[in-house]
């Protein structure tokens, strides 16, 4: 096996770049560790695959972004499911971009049959392709495989980003896999940490394609890796794997699949709606949100469009998972529909493809700017800002009582894609250049309070900001170095803060060793126990692997500049999880009714409390020493 991992280092200013070699184990093993790293040193924009790309292991080949990222301004990791597939032909483990480009460019990488990588800068009108076509991120995708494709002998890939990325600090990157000649439209993105920003805005690349014919050395054995599977599961790795993503494929107990299909299956009451306003309601209320707008509308729509008749594909790379769930040219993941979806008053499959493609055209973040939607939703319901200072004309329907499904979820679609233009174009001083969480402090002290007190994100440093997982739990507001992925715990039991820090701790180093191997989390079921057995297998370096990764979790962690929460409404989400438990679940735990207690007797002091006393748990189980 290959006991170097090769960056090559691009001055997007110059276009000069050089390899630089760094030996497998010393100290450095993929990705995250190794871009930490160059992070700190040249404040570069770092993407890469891990050590198993390209092998016989399914999921091995996520594209792997990280750096400081723009939105959270702490060092971010983000992925791209199978893009990591065709970078693995290139002949190196990752590119690292440094210095920008005077102009807007097309960053061009081809290692056809040569010795070295070709690298080109080619200035693009970004403004004008962005309006050409299909418009948007997907229109660059077109133009840039139409200038550059021919050069490619094997199908090469494409990351571009959207005019979110020139206005915003959420851009993200997006990819879709190219087949005989031609863009499919199961688009892959890394859109947390707005890494499209930061290529855009930082580097002035608006694009990248790359592409090669460079055999790399492989790990093909199936018959080894058979073996390996059995002496650990007893079943194959084909059969294991099987097994670890039922989920994502299809799951028999809930008659669905993906992630849309399986969390709106089963969240009940734990569901989140109209901006989180639903933590206020009853159980009742909105177990019959979930039964009349869900169950019987929303799931219902998407089981009978995409699961029945088995409308999926995969992300660019073989694999029995088949996550991408697809309706013609939309595809469906939980989270992008839900805070398009329920989170902003939308029960309806057109209405939530309809907002879900225009800010996927958009380039953004998808579940930040679904976040902040929902949050000027409830602005403009409550009277808090008017349609004139938000740039729209209509008020939404943001009540769960009397709501036409399908025509208000319509109505409240077209007001968001009219969120989006204002953000886009500016209108009304809607500037985003600096983030939702300054565009808020800054409404909050001309408008009152209550505009951020309605705004649930996550807050590091000065500036930082991210919208959370959409899970009601409070593992999604914790505080770590890196929110807004699945580097915490986001059960739905109840522990107590200290504990949950350390159990986010655990967390987050379980899935630093899927990210550092450029491994899909959908595979972990199997991957994050098999990898240090592997790495042991083919490089011997097991104990010294599982060490690098307590170590970069302690410098990430070493970082971390969480700021307490700034908005009631997290503080809110915390104790009406903490009473939903007690109430509803009839968990008699002693130290949840302590904590509840706590709660009612002085909410601010009682969550600064347990955001202290989780923030001690993460402090204590992430420390090197």
């Amino acid at each position: 096996m290959e006991s170097h991992q090769k960056v090559l280092l691009i001055d997007a200013a110059t276009a000069f770049y050089r390899i630089n070699r760094f030996t497998v184990g010393e100290p450095f093993f993929g990705p995250i560790d190794l871009g930490l790293h160059l992070a700190g040193r040249y404040r570069s924009l770092n993407i890469g695959t891990g050590l198993l790309a390209g092998s016989i292991f399914p999921g091995s080949n996520r594209l792997i972004f990280n750096g400081f990222s723009p939105c959270w301004t702490g060092f971010y990791v983000s992925s791209m499911g199978g893009a990591g597939l065709v970078f693995d032909n290139l002949g190196v483990n990752m590119i690292s971009i440094v210095n920008r480009a005077s102009i807007p460019s097309i960053l061009y990488l081809n290692r056809d049959g040569g010795e070295e990588v070709e690298v080109r800068i080619e200035p693009v009108q970004i403004q004008k392709v962005w309006q050409e076509g299909r418009r948007g991120i997907y229109a660059l995708m077109d133009y840039t495989f139409e200038r550059f494709g021919d050069y490619y002998s094997n199908a090469p890939r494409i990351l571009a980003v959207g005019p979110a990325s020139a206005v915003t600090d959420f851009g993200a990157v997006a990819s879709v896999p190219i087949s005989k000649g031609k863009l499919g439209f199961a688009d892959t993105w890394a859109g947390r940490g707005g890494f499209g920003s930061k290529l855009l805005q930082e580097h002035g690349i608006a694009a990248i394609i790359y592409g090669g014919t460079f055999i790399t050395e492989d790990f093909r054995d199936r018959k080894v890796a058979d073996q390996w599977f059995i002496d650990k599961y007893q079943k194959r790795l084909a059969a294991k794997d099987l097994e670890a993503t039922t989920k994502y494929r299809f799951d028999p107990d809930f008659k669905t699949g993906g992630t849309l299909g399986v969390n709106f299956a089963t969240l009940a009451g734990n569901m989140v709606s109209f901006n989180y306003r639903s933590i206020y309601m009853s159980e009742k209320e909105r177990l019959d949100i979930h039964d009349k707008f869900i169950l019987n509308h929303y799931l219902k729509q998407f089981n009978e469009e995409t699961i029945i008749p088995k409308k999926q594909k995969t992300c660019g790379e073989p694999c029995v998972a088949v996550c991408k769930k697809m309706h013609g040219k939309y595809k469906k993941d939980y989270e992008p529909y839900q805070v398009m979806g329920p989170l902003s008053g939308i029960f309806d499959q057109r209405a939530a493809e309809k907002l879900n493609h225009r800010a996927d055209i958009y380039g953004f973040d998808a579940i930040s700017v679904g976040g902040v939607i929902a949050w000027l939703m409830e602005c403009l319901h409550e009277g808090y800002l008017t349609p004139k200072e938000l740039g729209v004309k209509q008020i939404p329907v943001f009540s769960h009582k009397d709501f036409n499904i399908a025509a208000d979820s319509m109505h409240n679609a077209d007001i968001g894609i009219a969120l989006l233009d204002s953000i886009i174009e500016n209108r009304n001083s809607i500037n985003l250049k600096e983030g939702a969480r300054k565009f808020a402090r800054r409404l909050s002290r001309d408008k009152g309070k209550q505009i951020l007190d309605a705004f649930v994100y996550n807050a590091y440093a000065r500036n930082g900001w991210m919208v959370p997982n959409q899970y009601w739990t409070p593992g999604v507001l914790s505080p770590m170095p890196i929110m807004g992925k699945y580097y915490m715990y986001y059960g739905k039991d109840f522990l107590p803060p200290r504990d949950l820090g350390r159990k986010n701790a655990d967390r987050f180093q379980k899935e630093l060793i899927m990210d550092n191997l450029g491994m899909c989390r959908f595979h972990r079921g199997w991957a994050e126990e098999m990898i240090p057995d592997i790495l042991e297998s083919l490089y011997g370096l097991k104990k010294k692997f599982l060490k690098t990764i307590s170590e970069t979790a302690s410098r990430i962690n070493g970082r971390n500049s969480s700021v307490f929460w700034e908005s009631d409404r997290n503080i809110d989400l915390i104790y009406t999880f903490l009473k939903r438990k007690q109430t509803v679940e009839d968990n008699n735990d002693a130290e949840l009714a302590q904590w509840i207690k706590r709660f009612e007797a002085d909410k601010k002091e009682a969550a600064l409390n347990f955001w202290y006393e989780t923030h001690k748990g993460i402090h204590e189980s992430l420390k090197e020493y």
